[in-house]
């Protein structure tokens, strides 16, 4: 991987409008900072998705904290290579990840990269990828408007919408409402916030205690007109399951966190 010049640049970019035809939503999942849930969001969304019977791709574009790997405990697998082709990693039969950390480099290698080398790196995930036919790909951006997203939204055409994460705190929202103002900027529907982190119920009393505070992100987009897709309680084992590779969603399908989620997944795909 490096930089390219303008004519494969183009190229590039013509192999991302072929990849994409087979693809048939997109949706990149953003924040304003970081710290908020995003990837944990992107990757449970993205295997909700493929619990359900769709056919899914999950696009890690976070080039210098590539954590969807270790969240699905395929950070020891390298993608193939077949020609000009790179080859996802399987997770499920129907869930295909690509992620700089599957690129067989380690996991504590970073990428000391200028935007650029980062925009040429995500043409090439886009186009170099053999991702298939896919009901959906999920892309789990990096916090921020920088680089990395704005690439992404330039470079796909059809994007099916953004979905917003964001914890109940003011700096949070405030940072959430510029992501919203970006996707608008880059005329991408918005999907919707998801206030993360919202409250933690005591396992000793069953008492909620609003530990980040409650009701911000709904706030956010009541003021900034866009769907409020549901809050996520705060569960210590989102946490723990994620460091141990083991999606939430799938083993904790009983808890209130996967009850809310799951909601929020039925709404995305009503909207997307």
């Amino acid at each position: 991987m490096g930089c390219q010049s303008e004519n494969q640049v183009d190229q590039q970019e013509k192999k991302v409008h072929d990849r994409m035809a087979s693809v048939k939503r997109v949706i990149v999942v953003m924040s304003g900072k970081g710290g908020v849930g995003k990837t944990s969001v992107a990757v449970n969304l993205a295997y909700a998705l493929a619990m359900s019977g769709k056919n899914v791709g999950l696009l890690d574009t976070d080039i210098h904290g590539p954590n969807v790997a270790k969240m699905l405990g395929i950070e020891d697998q390298t993608m193939d290579q077949f020609g000009t082709d790179m080859i996802p990693v399987m997770v499920l039969p129907n869930l295909k990840v690509v992620s700089l950390a599957l690129l067989g480099k380690g996991v504590d290698t970073p990428y000391i990269w200028r935007g650029p080398m980062k925009a040429a790196v995500i043409r090439q995930f886009l186009g170099d990828v053999d991702w298939g036919i896919l009901d959906y790909l999920v892309v789990d951006s990096p916090p921020g408007t920088g680089d990395e997203p704005l690439s992404v939204c330039q470079l796909l055409s059809k994007i099916s919408g953004a979905v917003i994460v964001t914890t109940p705190q003011d700096v949070a929202v405030l940072d959430a409402r510029k992501s919203i103002m970006f996707a608008r900027e880059l005329n991408i529907p918005v999907i919707g916030v998801i206030e993360n982190m919202s409250g933690l119920v005591c396992p000793h009393c069953r008492v909620e205690i609003a530990l980040f505070k409650q009701g911000g992100g709904e706030k956010a987009a009541k003021e900034m007109g866009v769907p409020f897709l549901g809050r996520i309680p705060l569960d210590p084992d989102l946490v723990d399951l994620g460091d141990k590779g083991s999606p939430f969603i799938e083993a904790k399908k009983s808890s209130a966190a996967a009850f809310a989620f799951e909601e929020i997944v039925r709404k995305i795909e009503a909207k997307a």
